[in-house]
């Protein structure tokens, strides 16, 4: 629980007229549990709820399954943030609404290391850069590019002797199966054939169903998902 409460850090970037306004919230201050009951209560911090309840303003879709191929802790908290980033990018270049510069801003999105140490809570951890960059850096995106769905590179910002901030620069990987080997098949391609049918019969029904415009609502699906059958039939089997 205490872990939980240190990782749930949040940092909201706003716009405004002469420039970024930065804001940043630990979203659970308060947690009561007993050692002879599975009952926990857990309190949200009032200015993280408007980020909960509309979700329009503050993205924060992670994939599991990326999440569970993870070990590092630091691994975990720079994903969710490059994630919660990169969710804004690909919604914004869509729907539209920001300048370009904001845009491509959210796929190389900057951190102060102030903001890091806290959001990584190595504020007395790892006092010599070279340490840290090896520890909650190089290897937790060596991991990231590793085992999760982005390519993540970083550049280090220099403000006189030390270094004040790092900037990310994310990519989505494109995946594709080697599956050239099998498009001789008849069987294989028999298979394929029925298996886009049903793919349809299914993307047809998550469209219309109301759990879908849920999911939408609260940003747990983006609009590039609404493109991808199989989320959508994967979605639907499991109603």
């Amino acid at each position: 629980m205490e872990k939980m409460q240190k990782q749930a850090f949040f940092q909201i970037k706003k716009e405004q007229d002469k420039g970024f306004k930065y804001i940043s919230i630990v979203p659970i201050p308060y947690v009561e549990w007993t050692d002879y009951s599975d009952e926990v209560k857990i309190e949200f911090h009032r200015e993280i709820m408007p980020y909960l309840i509309n979700l329009k303003t503050n993205f924060t879709q992670h994939a599991l399954s990326d999440i569970s191929a993870l070990n590092s802790k630091y691994a975990i908290i720079l994903y969710r943030w490059l994630s919660m980033n990169y969710n804004q990018y690909e919604h914004y270049s869509i729907k539209g609404g920001r300048r370009q510069e904001q845009v491509e801003s959210y796929r190389n999105p900057e951190i102060s290391m102030r903001d890091l140490r806290q959001m990584t809570d190595t504020v007395n951890e790892y006092k010599r850069f070279d340490h840290f960059e090896k520890r909650v850096l190089s290897e937790p995106l060596i991991e990231i590019t590793k085992h999760t769905t982005f390519n993540v590179t970083y550049e280090k910002i220099k403000k006189g002797r030390s270094f004040d901030s790092i900037v990310f620069h994310i990519t989505r990987k494109q995946v594709a199966d080697d599956i050239s080997y099998k498009l001789d098949d008849p069987a294989y391609i028999d298979g394929k054939i029925r298996q886009e049918e049903s793919e349809k019969d299914l993307v047809y029904e998550a469209m219309k169903s109301p759990y879908t415009k849920l999911l939408m609502e609260h940003f747990l699906l983006s609009y590039i998902d609404l493109t991808d059958t199989a989320i959508l039939s994967g979605l639907q089997k499991t109603h």
